[in-house]
């Protein structure tokens, strides 16, 4: 994650991270790099979501790291996945899914969600 700048306490950080950087890691390595950056107060942006398994697992982590002085947990949103759009006919008889989609993770006491729909999530960010 980048460092935080002196003046970085005026808004709220917001990491974008990449498909290409996320397919170089293992599931709990990618779970590790979202909780830490939410634990900093950081909003963290995925271009291609996770797995199923790996969303059960990022919740399940959480849950084990709520304090309620310290990390009040995550508010995760993804775009809906599509029927058809980015899958094969094979994935879906094997009942794979795509993780190709937009996922938005940040502290639960600073996002709040808005509206989602399969084009849009709004959310509003608030500081500390």
């Amino acid at each position: 994650m980048p460092e935080t700048t002196p003046d970085s306490n005026d808004g709220v950080q917001i990491d974008l991270i990449s498909g290409s950087r996320m397919a170089g890691l293992r599931s709990m390595e990618k779970i590790r790099l979202i909780l830490d950056g939410v634990r900093e107060g950081n909003i963290v942006i995925l271009e291609e979501g996770l797995s199923p398994d790996e969303e059960s697992k990022l919740i399940e982590v959480t849950m084990t790291e709520i304090s309620p002085d310290d990390f009040s947990g995550i508010e995760i949103e993804s775009y809906p996945r599509a029927e058809t759009a980015d899958q094969s006919f094979l994935d879906r008889l094997m009942g794979r899914e795509s993780t190709k989609k937009l996922t938005v993770i940040g502290p639960a006491n600073q996002i709040e969600t808005l509206h989602k729909d399969e084009q849009l999530i709004s959310a509003l960010v608030s500081r500390k």
